[in-house]
């Protein structure tokens, strides 16, 4: 492993600057937050078909989800109380969680579904927030990493995978045929009318972190039409997002999208991560051939079309969470499905903030929220001040800091000082404890988590994962 020092040890911004130099890498960072500064400032975002929705400020709650809805798909008392800590953040924007359109899309057996049976209930959800905070839901399949039930993976592909198709034990049987694509279009269409009648503002079509709409940019072999060239392996994404159009135009539309992805990597020596294949490496969006490298080129293109369409509104991301977690989620302690860190998780951090900065200056009509900036830690309203500022990013989104710390954009706004106690040090429990079959939440640094009884399960995972990774 790499020796690394944690950021909470540097203690001020000249320390900060010199380990970024020693790393070789550029992250942007003021010295001083202004409360209110760039962050606090309102943000219009245009929709071809909406209009304008504006958010008071630069904050925004990224899609974080807690495998804890009812079995039935819809929102619990856990699920409420997220919502409620949302509502309390003083962010302007909400991205709400990811939320399955069909009962075989969920990830876990206990995330959100969205249907005719459960759409009161997301209305009273979003009721729970300020109704000045825009607020979308992110609409998703999972595709590939499928998990509906508690009797394992039940992967829906859209091509046979060499490196992932072992993993979720899926191949020719699972691929999805151009009938179902079909079918599942509509089924994207009637869940997006279903959050405009239960108040939602806009809807994310997820195309991210290896799920189905992300994995269809990467379809180069797919035939047919879902595949081969970028208009097929945009064909899904541009269908739903029409129809969404003509079946409710007052509806925004988002699109939470990986901008790069690197090959599969796996546990190396002591633990490392390392690429589970070496040379090139043709399945990565966004990526330059190598497996560990970028080239924005077709990503520029997917926005481009985005923009044709009327999409105002996208948060950046990277990769995926289920076989290259360091590039969208840096972290000093790994999950228990990772691996120690292949970099300093700060190189990671300028990677994703580097591809966010040239996308927003490539695409300047377009509202660009910036990811994986919990690692920044203390630092992290000094560096989202300077993205905001410099043109970088249009918001600041905050993911895991989220859960942690909700009051984090509150408290910044107010001028207070920020409360280290809740500052999440990326310990990954979040991650470690729905791996293992338990709710996620922050279990080292929200109490309500920290006094339940899956605090002893997660323990006794966490002890196992460290002796794996050694």
């Amino acid at each position: 492993m790499p020796r690394i020092r944690q950021v909470k040890s540097l203690a001020s911004a000249a320390a900060l600057r010199n380990h970024l130099e020693d790393l070789g890498v550029e992250i942007p960072m003021d010295d001083e937050v202004d409360p209110a500064g760039a962050l606090a400032q309102p943000l219009a975002i245009t929709d071809g078909s909406a209009g304008t929705m504006t958010a008071r400020n630069r904050w925004a709650v990224l899609p974080m989800e807690g495998w804890d809805g009812e079995d039935d798909g819809r929102p619990s008392d856990l699920v409420r109380r997220r919502w409620d800590r949302f509502a309390a953040s003083g962010a302007g924007l909400v991205w709400g969680e990811a939320t399955a359109v069909r009962p075989d899309g969920r990830a876990n057996p206990r995330q959100l579904v969205l249907d005719e049976t459960t759409v009161e209930e997301f209305a009273v959800l979003r009721a729970r927030l300020d109704p000045s905070q825009l607020t979308g839901l992110q609409l998703t399949h999972s595709g590939r990493y499928a998990r509906p039930t508690t009797e394992g993976p039940a992967p829906k592909t859209v091509y046979e995978h060499p490196l992932l198709d072992a993993r979720v034990e899926s191949g020719a049987a699972e691929v999805l045929t151009d009938e179902e694509l079909d079918e599942l279009v509509e089924q994207f269409i009637d869940r997006a009318v279903l959050a405009h009648q239960a108040g939602f503002e806009f809807v994310d079509i997820k195309a991210c972190h290896g799920y189905l709409g992300h994995e269809f940019l990467s379809a180069f072999h797919r035939p047919g039409p879902f595949g081969g060239d970028l208009e097929g392996r945009t064909r899904f994404l541009r269908s739903i997002i029409t129809g969404i159009r003509r079946q409710v135009p007052d509806l925004g539309v988002a699109v939470r999208l990986s901008l790069f992805d690197f090959v599969p990597h796996t546990i190396g020596e002591g633990g490392v991560g390392v690429p589970e294949a070496f040379g090139p490496y043709q399945l990565a969006f966004g990526g330059d051939g190598s497996g560990v490298g970028t080239d924005l080129t077709e990503t520029h293109r997917v926005l481009d079309m985005l923009d044709s369409l009327g999409v105002g509104l996208v948060c950046a991301s990277a990769g995926s969470p289920y076989y290259a977690p360091h590039i969208q989620r840096p972290a000093y302690f790994p999950p228990s499905d990772g691996y120690q860190p292949p970099e300093d998780p700060l190189v990671g951090v300028a990677r994703l903030i580097a591809a966010t900065a040239e996308i927003a200056r490539r695409h300047p009509k377009m509202t660009v929220v910036a990811a994986g900036l919990s690692y920044l830690q203390e630092w992290l309203p000094n560096v989202g001040q300077a993205l905001v500022d410099q043109g970088m990013a249009d918001a600041v989104g905050l993911g895991r800091m989220i859960l942690s710390y909700p009051h984090m954009p509150a408290d910044v706004m107010a001028g207070r000082e920020l409360d280290r106690r809740l500052i999440c040090r990326t310990f990954s429990d979040c991650t470690t404890a729905p791996r293992s079959g338990l709710i996620s939440g922050c279990y080292p640094l929200d109490d309500f988590y920290n006094q339940r009884e899956e605090r002893i399960q997660l323990a006794a995972f966490k002890k196992a994962a460290k002796a794996r990774l050694r």
